[in-house]
Formats: structure tokens, sequence, C-alpha cells
């Protein structure tokens, strides 16, 4: 089996590859089972509002972070020899403990919210965890992230993507491996963002209506991941099976068993 520092290290290396490292989110033993068997994946990822659905918990560290910490530990024993990256919202008031304990059941880097806190507040939260991840003697991938765009509302696009573009400057001086900007960004917001904060060290999520994979390769984006999304697919199949057999039908062609 490859060590956790192992993979931690192969973490690292995916995020500074040339070419644009794909993760799909997944949220429990099965649909890490079936992303880890599927051809092409190189590293998981969880996601934390799918893990706390699937529970019976609403977004937004309502889930008690013993139950998630065991849920990431369990999907990073399923992953195997693939490093797991998981999110740990806003690190549940504690970012180095969380962080150590996440390191403590196999996981090798981690989203950290900062839900648009004072900055200040934020880049102590990201050095606590860049501070657990050393004294694990982990080559933690860090992926610090803000909430400048998913909470802008009305403010003006431009003093939004100077907040973002300021936040990730201090995160990645503060230790932060990546800066991860969740929103619906513009291929210029993007290219903005990388011009300033460096290639491969802008992360993106895949909404509908964000840029092409494409395009986000061309620009230097180091990893784009799917969030909540991956489960609402499943959710919409499960939703298209169940109304398929109140009308009459049944399982639709192609499926396969993958459990």
């Amino acid at each position: 089996m490859t060590s956790t520092a192992e993979k931690a290290t192969k973490l690292q290396e995916l995020h500074a590859a040339s070419e644009l490292l794909l993760v799909v989110n997944v949220w429990d033993a099965i649909t890490a089972k079936v992303v880890a068997e599927t051809p092409g994946t190189k590293a998981l990822a969880t996601a934390s509002h799918g893990i706390a659905a699937s529970r019976g918990h609403e977004d937004g560290e309502n889930i008690p972070r013993d139950l998630m910490i065991a849920e990431v530990g369990l999907i990073a024993k399923v992953a195997g020899d693939l490093p797991v990256t998981a999110d740990l919202e806003a690190g549940y008031g504690d970012p180095g403990g969380t962080v150590a304990r996440a390191i403590d059941v196999g996981i090798v880097g981690a989203n950290l919210e900062d839900q648009v806190k004072p900055l200040a507040d934020a880049v102590k939260a990201v050095e606590a965890a860049v501070a657990a991840a050393e004294s694990a003697g982990v080559d933690f991938v860090l992926n610090a992230r803000t909430d400048a765009f998913l909470k802008a509302g009305d403010k003006d696009p431009e003093t939004v993507l100077a907040d973002a573009i300021e936040r990730g400057k201090a995160y990645l001086d503060a230790g932060a491996s990546n800066f991860f900007v969740p929103g619906k960004l513009d291929e210029t917001q993007v290219g903005r963002l990388v011009e300033a904060l460096g290639e491969r060290r802008v992360n993106l999520i895949g909404i509908p209506g964000s840029i092409p994979l494409k395009t986000a390769q061309e620009l230097g984006v180091a990893r784009v991941s799917y969030g909540p999304w991956s489960q609402n697919v499943a959710l919409t199949a499960l939703a298209g099976l169940a109304e398929d057999v109140y009308a009459g039908g049944g399982l639709p062609e192609g499926t396969r068993k993958l459990n």
C-alpha cells in the first residue's frame, strides 16, 4: 500500500502537472469505489455538501465533525492507492485540529473555506491548517477556498475579483498549495486570477455554464472538481427512474450493475 506521505506527494504532483487535474466528487464508500475504478481517475475528492446530505444534515458545518472525519476516512480506505482530498468546510471551528484528524485517517488534501471572513482571520485558519500538516510530516495539498464570488451579491464584479486576488495571494503566502474559487466565472476572470496568482495554483468548480475544460487547461488552471453536482447527477437519474416506473416503465437501457 502507498503511504499517506507518498499519496500527498502524488497529489501535489498532479496539481503541478501541465495536464488539468479532473476530480469527480464522491460522498460515500460506494461512490468512491465506482469513481476509483473508472479509467482515467487519478485522485478522489469528497463533497461536504454531499456527505452531509447523505447523513441527513444541511450543508454548512451542520454535520458533526466526528461523522465527517469518519466518512472521509472510509472513502480514503476504499480509494486504496489513490490520493484523496476532502472538503472540510471551514474547519469546524478548529482548522488545524481538523486537518490533523483528516491526515490520521488517510486524507492528503483538503478544501478550507474562508466564508468571506475578515482576511486576517481567514489567513490564521490557513496557517493553522498548514502547521498541522507540517507537524504530521505530510506534503498536504491545502486548497484554500474563497466564497468571494458565491457571496458577491450585487457588488461590483471588479471589486469582487480584486478581493479574490488579494485573498488568493494571502492564502498562498500563508502556505496554501492552491486557491479554490467556486462560482460561475468567465474566461476573463479566470485568466486574470491565473495571471495574478500563477499557473497551476487556481482551482475551479464545474457547474452548468462554466468555462470549457479545454479553456481551463489553456489558461493554466490546476484542477476542476464538481462539488455537489456529481451527487445531483446521480439523484437526477434516481428521480428519473422513479418517474418512469410510476409511469409504467422500468429500468433505462444501458444501466450498468456497478454495485
